[in-house]
């Protein structure tokens, strides 16, 4: 193995020695390949369902890892040396949730999605590949002053449907519609954005080997009101999906989210709706901070805008969390037992949806950006 290559698996193998993951196949046998053809050698294991959520259908296989021009991190690690490709590989190889939306046209969804599968799993029909929908028009600012069109209507059904055909039996992890809470500000209270993210939760999930996780913001986000997030959720089809996802596009700790979770999956059984886990977005949230904290510091910058850790002594700053896995409460978390307890009965993983390393999470990658997230991550 040549150092570059050795320096490139730092990431993973510490992983794999703290007893979170496993690596497939061996990381001698992956580096035997030009590292431009080994597209998902280094795919990361996890460990099996825990008997506190023994359903976990995220757990006990392989997470694929996409290596490929898509993810917008992956050149810059190819093209980095030394110390600088160690640290990106945290973020080049690890198991990330690729986003699809409308800039992908309808006429190219299917070859899209099936090269990502392709890619990520490597051909091996165990692994799972994770997806982030995020296909509705409008949405965001724009969903709060007017509807989709019948045509805009008819286009994300049939998006939806080229997207879950291709999948078909595949093992996927699908993130459906980030930013969620705005379906509080559409026009009139119209049921129409919910009913189109109802009809993609039910098709995507009648998929053999799809969980669907609605996304429906951060315990910030809702300032700790988990029945309005359920009536939200029950609205946007969770009775279709294996549960929720939140704190993607937010930077609020994890402990406050199991909180928050744990309380919405109380709402949903209440509701008729029982059973149902979620996933938390680590990718940022290593130095945890609410929304209402940066604008009280930040009064006239978007939260997208927050800026990445400086110095390993900061606080309240844009760094990477817990590292993708479905070892939910280990000790190397820091959660205390309560969370742990609830974690392990209810979250399904930690997931990497957002992608802070890019400039204001949806730019151009920034290597200071990407470099200074990992190095001042209190998990890496």
């Amino acid at each position: 193995m040549n150092p570059s290559s050795r320096q490139s698996s730092a990431s993973l193998l510490g992983l794999a020695a703290l007893g979170l993951v496993t690596l497939v196949p061996t990381i001698r046998q992956a580096s035997a390949a030009p590292e431009s053809a080994r597209s998902s050698a280094l795919a990361v294991s996890m460990a099996p369902a825990s008997s506190s959520n023994p359903t976990n259908p995220l757990a006990g296989r392989p997470w694929g890892v996409y290596r490929g021009r898509a993810d917008p991190a992956w050149q810059p690690y190819l093209q980095a040396t030394g110390e600088t490709k160690q640290t990106l590989a945290a973020i080049a190889l690890a198991p990330k949730a690729k986003f699809f939306g409308a800039w992908i046209p309808n006429s190219e969804i299917a070859d899209k999605v099936q090269a990502y599968v392709d890619n990520a799993t490597d051909g091996n029909p165990d692994a799972l590949v994770q997806l982030t929908l995020f296909r509705m028009v409008p949405w965001e600012g724009e969903a709060c002053t007017r509807l989709p069109t019948k045509a805009e209507r008819a286009s994300y059904q049939q998006y939806v449907d080229i997207v879950a055909d291709t999948l078909g039996d595949t093992h996927a992890a699908i993130v459906l519609q980030p930013d969620g809470p705005f379906l509080r500000c559409v026009p009139h209270g119209s049921p129409i954005p919910a009913d189109l993210l109802r009809y993609a939760a039910r098709t995507l999930s009648a998929q053999p080997n799809t969980s669907v996780y609605v996304e429906m913001g951060s315990a910030d986000w809702f300032r700790d009101r988990p029945a309005d997030a359920a009536r939200m959720l029950r609205s946007a089809g969770v009775q279709y999906a294996r549960g929720f996802a939140l704190d993607t596009s937010h930077f609020d700790s994890v402990g406050r989210q199991i909180d928050f979770g744990a309380k919405i999956v109380s709402a949903l059984a209440k509701d008729g709706i029982p059973h149902r886990h979620f996933v938390i977005d680590t990718s940022d949230n290593g130095r945890a901070f609410t929304g209402a904290w940066y604008h009280q510091h930040h009064p006239s910058k978007p939260l997208p805008y927050a800026k990445a850790c400086g110095s390993a002594g900061q606080h309240h700053c844009v760094a990477v969390g817990i590292p993708p896995t479905t070892d939910v409460g280990s000790a190397a978390w820091g959660l205390s037992a309560d969370r742990t307890h609830t974690a392990e009965k209810l979250v399904d993983g930690y997931l990497w949806v957002s992608r802070p390393w890019l400039a204001h999470q949806a730019g151009s990658f920034s290597m200071k950006r990407a470099l200074a997230e990992v190095r001042y991550s209190p998990f890496q």
